[in-house]
């Protein structure tokens, strides 16, 4: 395929104070979350001004990918859009359709498969190609959680972070299970978010030498009654504290950048628990800072431009490469049913 340009597409954080609840009312919208847990939530932004880095550091991973595809002889400009804050996604397509973008590669930052990770981006797309008479043409870059460039650069992260007998745990945002179940086509037998997510976990932890290790979960927020992906991390410190595990570093595999949910549920509570549980606590980098990752994001790029190799370290099938807004396939990752009240 041909590209006149790169959409890169994210979820979005507020900058401000003044941001802060409509940027969450944004994410809730339609879900029925009540008043009171979005103010819990708010007051978790507050705690740090008001200001998520995701916007940040996206713009920091922008300018090296930038720098990199010019490096590497590539001309094709970058355009930022988000799902839940500014720049809104529908606002950077209009822009792209301004400038006479008539093609686009998209580079969502999520690794993964699974209906929030990978099927919202594509309804993204879809969303913004309907408020954009005559938008670009889009064609969004594959899963990317094996590529051996993502993997090497959370396996150094978690050597830099390391505690002498410490005990190795990944983390990844929490879904519901009927949404994990949804998760890839039904011939697959679902749950591709789950097992991506633990197959990266294998292919981190072997090349980092740790031949012991735990996969559990962040960030939930659903009504209890709904069973989410578990163990928690805040319970699994205190199975692990019980164990006599006496050191932890947690590296968030889940995640490609620092954003609320890693900066408060992980560097806040869980470190905050590991405290009072008198357990060392360190956390990994995620690997949107590490210099490789721009170099991944460029060689998924070629891959489209000039028929790089697909490299890849698991027995995946290549999968999250659609076009505007199309999913996989026939009721891949589909949306969580809500359930009637």
């Amino acid at each position: 395929m041909m590209a006149d340009a790169l959409l890169w597409l994210s979820f979005g954080g507020p900058e401000s104070p003044a941001d802060v609840r409509p940027f969450l009312e944004n994410v809730t919208r339609g879900r029925g979350v009540p008043p009171e847990r979005l103010d819990e939530v708010e007051a978790h932004y507050q705690h740090f001004g008001g200001v998520s880095p995701i916007n940040r550091l996206n713009r920091d991973v922008i300018e090296a990918v930038r720098n990199e595809l010019e490096r590497q002889g590539v001309d094709l400009p970058i355009y930022f859009g988000n799902r839940n804050w500014h720049p809104m996604v529908e606002d950077t397509v209009a822009q792209m359709k301004a400038d006479g973008v008539r093609s686009a590669l998209v580079f969502p930052t999520s690794a993964y498969g699974g209906y929030s990770a990978c099927r919202q981006y594509d309804e993204d797309l879809l969303r913004a190609r309907a408020a954009v008479p005559d938008a670009p043409d889009f064609l969004k870059l594959r899963h990317y959680f094996d590529h051996p460039l993502f993997i090497a650069a959370a396996a150094d992260a978690v050597r830099e972070a390391t505690i002498p007998g410490a005990r190795l745990v990944f983390t990844a945002h929490s879904v519901p299970e009927s949404a994990d179940l949804a998760a890839g086509p039904p011939e697959e037998g679902g749950r591709r978010y789950s097992r991506q997510v633990a197959e990266a976990a294998r292919l981190v932890a072997a090349e980092a030498g740790a031949a012991e290790y735990d996969v559990v979960w962040q960030s939930r927020s659903g009504p209890p009654r709904i069973p989410w992906l578990e163990p928690d991390i805040v319970d699994h410190l205190e199975v692990l504290h019980g164990n006599g595990v006496r050191a932890v570093v947690v590296c968030p595999i889940g995640f490609v950048s620092d954003h609320l949910e890693v900066v408060w549920d992980l560097d806040t509570e869980a470190a905050d628990k590991a405290k009072e549980l008198g357990m060392d606590f360190a956390r990994a980098a995620t690997p949107g800072t590490d210099p490789r990752f721009a170099e991944l994001v460029v060689e998924l790029v070629r891959e489209h431009l000039a028929g790089a190799p697909v490299r890849k370290l698991s027995d995946f099938t290549v999968a999250g490469s659609t076009r505007n807004g199309d999913p996989c396939a026939i009721s891949c990752c589909e949306p969580a049913k809500r359930p009637g009240r």
